[in-house]
């Protein structure tokens, strides 16, 4: 038997082209002005990118600047070169208006570098929300062998003996705030008590969430996600992520290879089971675009909702980031999730093993932290999809429904899993923190909130701001949450049971645009639909007078990209990616090499 050669590499383009020896000598010479040495760049040995996302703009991400260094010894062990490059920063909790207008930024810079320079594999640093999405989906479009490496979760964080979960706690310290149980200094000490180390949330947030499932995705090292930051064994899957990285440029497993419709299914189960994000729909959406796969937002609830919450993180659940790790990670969880014939087992991974190889006899370390299939948290974990009179889709996360708003709106006999009730409608954050607790405004525990002009286009970049604290004088009097729906997103980190992601947008003259304050909503949750109970003769009248207003208004772009972006983004039920650039697939295979540069 003859082995497979190995793939040519594109690097030799740059570096050793006999047919153009004057641009060869061109890209040479200049990388030679650090110390690389000419016998490297000649040697044949594959260039390693590795796509850094820390800085000091990115505390979450931050902690990459360390990990690349042994990620540098994995790729030089194996016998690559690694060359280190930055990547546009993206901080959930420091970018204003918000982060996610800067994930389709990040990816079009990524797929610029990863595809103009001449690099034959990349190591992908992930950690922050956005970080990861727009790192998959740049390479998504590339296409050449690519890795994923997580930065980690941050410890555990603790205030007088109970667990503080990041991101989760400033919910609740709001509603201590409102209700007079905190001041100032207090809520702010409340909140720091939640990040006592370097990585991002240590709760199942959009972060733990998208890292989980880009495991599950099979695009970077089993058992790799819920590895804490400070952990020692985080340096070590550096290392093996280097090593890695080599290994698949000789055997050209690419992002196609493995991000299959099959693989994505997988995600979806597995973000069931963990609690994840609302935000992830819109991420795995877009991804799947890039890579051209078929994943309608329909699959979230025909594949994901049946199945169990085994993971008791926060805010679904209790604990923390730490003992998610120390429980088993994602392979503990995809073994539950295999023994009932629920993951593709087939789906390959970055380790040139399937998901079922990587994860057959991976055990629970800890049940109180993850569940056996059959004992869950919840029996049914996953995304409703609604529809209805206001948006085409929006979904609700029903693993955090608790028994209290169950209780108040979803338990009436003659009409069970429905509510109806009058809409408060807030224009954007800025009129809900100004009116939530005036008692003029009429909120009642019969109330439903809605957020409108939250979205890609009108926000812009869709803000997390539907979770909706009730107004403090329900707080006092024990209500936890009101029904809360609108077209922006919220925090993976937030317990609240909203309908959100709502598409299209008010700015995009959905129908959210047109609900009024003191219009009766009906939420039916067995047949997936919102509707405002107004006639449809109603409704075209309203979407008539706002049309011949100019449409519902949101404020003027402040930056360049602001509108380019709103130029071009779709929405979030379609991955709110910048339309027509998914028909850029696998360019690497696709479009050849780019022209020389001189």
């Amino acid at each position: 038997m003859t082995d497979t050669p190995k793939p040519k590499l594109r690097s030799r383009a740059w570096f050793d082209n006999p047919a153009n020896i004057d641009m060869t000598a061109l890209y040479l010479e200049r990388y030679l002005n650090f110390g690389i040495s000419l016998e490297e760049l000649r040697s044949g040995k594959p260039i390693i990118g590795i796509a850094q996302s820390g800085s000091d703009l990115s505390p979450c991400n931050r902690h990459h600047l360390v990990l690349a260094e042994r990620v540098r010894e994995g790729i030089r062990e194996a016998g690559g070169i690694p060359m280190e490059f930055p990547v546009h920063p993206i901080q959930e909790t420091g970018k204003r208006p918000g982060a996610a207008l800067d994930r389709n930024l990040a990816y079009l810079g990524l797929v610029e570098l990863m595809y103009g320079y001449p690099l034959d594999g990349v190591v992908l640093t992930i950690g922050c929300d956005k970080t990861t999405p727009a790192a998959l989906m740049a390479a998504a479009t590339v296409n050449i062998p690519a890795i994923a490496l997580s930065v980690g979760p941050m410890l555990n964080g603790w205030h007088k003996g109970e667990r503080t979960g990041s991101g989760t706690i400033v919910w609740k310290a709001r509603e201590l705030l409102a209700a007079g149980k905190l001041d100032d200094e207090g809520f702010i000490k409340l909140v720091a008590s939640s990040a006592p180390s370097t990585g991002y949330c240590n709760t199942m947030g959009t972060a733990t969430t998208m890292n989980s499932l880009t495991e599950a995705l099979g695009m970077s090292l089993p058992g790799s996600a819920a590895i804490p930051a400070p952990y020692r064994d985080r340096q070590e899957c550096a290392w093996r992520t280097g090593k890695r990285i080599v290994d698949m440029v000789h055997e050209d497993l690419k992002p196609s290879d493995i991000l299959t419709l099959d693989a994505f299914h997988n995600a979806i189960r597995v973000n069931s089971a963990i609690g994840g994000s609302t935000n992830a729909p819109i991420h795995l959406a877009a991804l799947a675009r890039h890579i051209g796969v078929e994943l309608p937002l329909t699959d979230w609830e025909d594949k994901g909702h049946k199945i169990p919450l085994l993971v008791n993180l926060q805010p679904a659940g209790e604990y923390l980031g730490e003992d998610y790790y120390h429980a088993g990670g994602v392979p503990a969880v995809v073994a539950q999730l295999m023994g009932q014939g629920l993951i593709n087992e087939g789906a390959m991974t970055v380790n040139g093993q399937t998901i079922g190889d990587n994860c057959r006899d991976a055990t629970i370390e800890d049940e109180n932290v993850i569940k056996p299939f059959d004992q869950p948290l919840k029996a049914e974990a996953g995304f409703i999809v609604m529809t209805g009179n206001l948006f085409d889709q929006a979904i609700m996360k029903t693993s955090v429904i608790s028994d209290e708003f169950r209780a108040r709106y979803l338990s009436n006999p003659d009409d069970p899993e429905a509510f109806e009730g009058p809409a408060v409608v807030f224009d954007g954050p800025e009129d809900y923190h100004a009116r939530i607790d005036d008692p003029s405004v009429g909120i009642t525990t019969d109330t439903l909130l809605f957020m409108r002009g939250a979205g890609p286009i009108g926000y812009p970049g869709a803000a997390e701001v539907v979770n909706m604290r009730p107004p403090s004088y329900l707080i006092t009097e024990g209500v936890g949450a009101l029904p809360c729906i609108g077209d922006g997103r919220q925090s993976g980190t937030s317990g609240s049971p909203s309908i959100l992601n709502a598409s299209p947008e008010a700015a995009a003259m959905g129908g959210l645009a047109l609900i009024q304050s003191g219009d009766s909503v009906r939420m039916d949750l067995r047949k997936g639909r919102v509707d405002v109970l107004i006639s449809d003769e109603e409704m075209a009248q309203r979407k008539a007078d706002l049309e011949a207003r100019g449409g519902y208004p949101y404020p003027a772009s402040q930056t360049p990209w602001q509108e380019i972006q709103r130029s071009m983004v779709g929405q979030m039920n379609t991955g709110m990616i910048l339309e027509g650039t998914e028909k850029f697939q696998q360019i690497h295979q696709t479009r050849g090499l780019p022209r020389d540069n001189h």
